[in-house]
C-alpha cells in the first residue's frame, strides 16, 4: 500500500484525466479504508473528505471518448450533509475502482453494524427528509 507524507495509508489514488486520458490536472483522488479524499488546486488546495460508510449508492458514467482511453467517471450518492453527491471524474479503470469502493463500504458498514436500511426512515425516505408522523401507519 502506498503511504503519503502525512502517514495515511491509501488503498487507491489517481488523478483526474484530461485530454487523451493523460493525468494533466490538479485534481487528485485518494481512497483509504475509511474515507474518500478529493484534493483540488495548485497554489490554494481544497480538500474534501467523504466517509465511506455514508455512501448509499453509486453510478458509473462511461462516455465514448473516455472509454477509448480506458477511463470513466463514478458518481457516489451519500448521506453526507455537505456532499450528497460526489463525482470522481475521468479516472483509469473505473470498474475496478468501483468494486474497490464497494468492498470498503461493506467493510465499514460491517465494522459499525450499519446496513442501508439504517439510513432510511419510515415511508422509504431518508430520516432528515421524512415529514411523517411516527404515530401514523
Amino acid at each position: 500500500m502506498p503511504k503519503s507524507k502525512d502517514g495515511i495509508e491509501y488503498i487507491w489514488t489517481d488523478k483526474k484525466r484530461t485530454l487523451f486520458g493523460l493525468p494533466l490536472s490538479f485534481t487528485r483522488y485518494y481512497l483509504t479504508d475509511t474515507r474518500l479524499i478529493t484534493r483540488v488546486g495548485f497554489l490554494t488546495v481544497t480538500e474534501d473528505e467523504l466517509d465511506i460508510y455514508r455512501i448509499t449508492d453509486k453510478k458509473m458514467k462511461l462516455p465514448l471518448f473516455q472509454r477509448i482511453f480506458g477511463c470513466g467517471s463514478i458518481i457516489l450518492y451519500s448521506k453526507d450533509v455537505d456532499t450528497p453527491e460526489k463525482e470522481i471524474h475521468a479516472i483509469k479503470n473505473p470498474r475496478q475502482v468501483s468494486d474497490l469502493i464497494t468492498a470498503c463500504i461493506n467493510e465499514q458498514r460491517d465494522r459499525f453494524g450499519i446496513r442501508g436500511r439504517d439510513m432510511v426512515g419510515p415511508a422509504g425516505f431518508p430520516p432528515d427528509l421524512c415529514d411523517c408522523d411516527d404515530n401514523v401507519l
